[in-house]
């Protein structure tokens, strides 16, 4: 892919539900903008979602991406599953409601004005980057949760 915004994402919770963090860098042209959140009760993959769909919100024309992260459930579900959710009216397997398809149902309609290449890292494991979007998510719990 030519003219690539690099986005890099990740979520962090204290407790699983408890306060939540999201954060994200896009980089593109050698410039960076750099995004977090926070939400006062939420999960672990809720806020791994939030930090993909608060990157992509922030982008105002159809780009070609390479968006990582260290979440096998965003990259996953957006690849492999998300599919199946739409064909069986957001049902799992098991005939349930899918978890969060509120999130789900928003991440994918940001999915279809872009190309986006889906790259997953290994967490807590040295990546620049991954290590930056964890600090930017904790920062944001650090700031608001009282």
């Amino acid at each position: 892919m030519t003219n690539v915004v690099d986005i890099f994402t990740d979520g962090a919770c204290r407790g699983n539900p408890g306060p939540g963090g999201w954060g994200a860098l896009l980089r593109y042209n050698g410039k960076e903008k750099k995004l977090n959140g926070y939400t006062k009760k939420t999960t672990n993959n809720r806020m791994e979602m939030m930090a993909v769909i608060e990157a992509l919100s922030a982008l105002n024309r159809p780009c070609n991406i390479r968006l990582s992260s260290d979440s096998r459930y965003v990259i996953d579900g957006i690849t492999k599953w998300i599919n199946g959710w739409k064909k069986n009216n957001w049902k799992n397997s098991s005939k349930k409601e899918v978890k969060n398809s509120d999130l789900w149902k928003k991440l994918d309609l940001l999915t279809e004005k872009h190309n986006i290449e889906w790259v997953w890292v290994k967490g807590h494991a040295g990546h620049i980057e991954n290590e930056l979007v964890d600090q930017l998510a904790n920062e944001a719990i650090d700031k608001y949760h009282k």
